[in-house]
């Protein structure tokens, strides 16, 4: 009897793994692929752009942002900057973005020489990298992060999820302390047994690291994983009132009216704050009618994007507001800022890149084997059944 209830469970776990393998069978395919083209995108980028992200360092002092906003819209005709990514490096161009047009189009970016804000210009790549960023977050649907793409890949992965443990459930070996019977595929069989073997250990290679994808990628895609994650690893309470900004004065919120903003009095601020510690920093103005500038920056000798510290700034009167720095997180709060690089393996280093790359780039072979098993099972059980006219009343 044990074993009868076994079986019927074990077969409708197959059900339930193989109509969620051809339900998503080809949006993972199209979401893993376009993660393992992003897997070495910054790499890519420099490359392509090396000649115009450096420019010779000279002895005179390089242009404050405002300025060179200025110069750099003077010579010609431009979008509303919406952010500048500064460097300590003498020889660094300065990296401009602009906001989106009326249309919701965002203009390419610019690479300006920091001394006389001459435009170098735009990064080869960027909007391929933009278009694939799309592609596997939200799948090109209208509205970006705000549409139905969103939800829709998010649904995706917690699929992913349920045939992960459905399928490690199925293929568990009656030697499950082998290490042959999990990882070794048995490359003699043919036709539907080769399918089977590589299905299953093709599972069993990527499956730690689809894990890892999927649950960190469930960041992006919900709000409700997000704040649950936020619960348990940080102190949420002392976050929000760390980063919450201070209201503007009166006096401040008349003054916006009739002045622009702009990045000079958040830089100054920022740099008698951080002095020579930062390789990098990113600012960027507000989207709406605030008045806080937010800088995040990278030490010298931190590569991840996970391990910037973040400031705001009143860009009226350069008062900081907040600082949140990297080394003063808890454990938990370094995870949260970590997910990101976890989610593309960049916090192993390249060998982690590579190693989740390749993990992506398994996956049209995953699918195909497995829709290839569902179709010769059906086929199996069509040859299976006896002709009608052979059967006998009751039957």
């Amino acid at each position: 009897m044990t074993v009868r209830i076994g079986r019927t469970a074990k077969a409708a776990l197959l059900q339930v793994h193989s109509i969620a393998g051809l339900v998503l069978a080809l949006v993972l395919a199209l979401i893993a692929l376009t993660g393992a083209i992003m897997s070495f995108e910054d790499e890519i980028v420099d490359q392509l752009n090396a000649g115009i992200m450096q420019v010779p360092p000279r002895q005179i002092p390089a242009l404050m942002p405002d300025a060179l906003v200025a110069r750099l819209k003077a010579a010609q005709d431009l979008g509303k900057v919406s952010a500048v990514t500064l460097s300590s490096d003498p020889a660094a161009a300065v990296h401009v973005r602009f906001a989106r047009d009326e249309g919701g189009a965002r203009p390419a970016s610019l690479y300006v020489d920091p001394y006389d804000a001459r435009a170098l210009g735009s990064p080869r790549g960027e909007a391929f990298f933009a278009t694939v960023r799309r592609l596997h977050r939200w799948l090109l649907i209208p509205g970006d992060g705000k549409g139905w793409g969103r939800p829709i890949t998010g649904t995706v992965a917690l699929g992913l999820i349920v045939m992960l443990v459905s399928g490690l459930v199925l293929r568990w070996p009656r030697r499950a302390g082998s290490v042959k019977m999990w990882l070794k595929p048995n490359l003699a069989l043919s036709g539907r047994g080769l399918h089977r073997s590589l299905h299953a250990v093709i599972g069993t290679w990527v499956l730690p690291v689809y894990l890892v994808m999927t649950l960190t990628g469930l960041w992006f895609s919900f709000d409700w994983y997000r704040d649950g994650v936020a619960w348990l690893l940080s102190r949420p309470q002392l976050a929000a009132a760390k980063m919450q900004p201070k209201m503007p004065s009166k006096r401040l919120l008349a003054a916006e009216t009739t002045q622009p903003i702009g990045f000079d009095r958040a830089w100054t601020t920022f740099e008698r704050e951080e002095g020579g510690r930062f390789s990098r920093a990113l600012l960027t103005l507000p989207a709406g009618h605030g008045t806080v500038i937010r800088i995040r920056s990278w030490e010298k000798d931190r590569t991840l994007e996970a391990t910037r510290d973040e400031f705001r700034v009143d860009a009226f009167t350069g008062q900081l507001l907040s600082a949140e720095r990297h080394a003063e997180k808890t454990f938990g709060e370094k995870v949260i800022a970590a997910i990101y690089d976890i989610h593309r393996g960049a916090i192993l280093g390249w060998p982690g890149k590579l190693a989740f790359m390749i993990a992506a780039a398994l996956m049209p072979l995953f699918s195909a084997t497995g829709i290839l098993l569902y179709l010769s099972r059906r086929k199996l059980r069509r040859s299976a059944q006896p002709p009608l006219g052979r059967l006998v009343p009751g039957e």
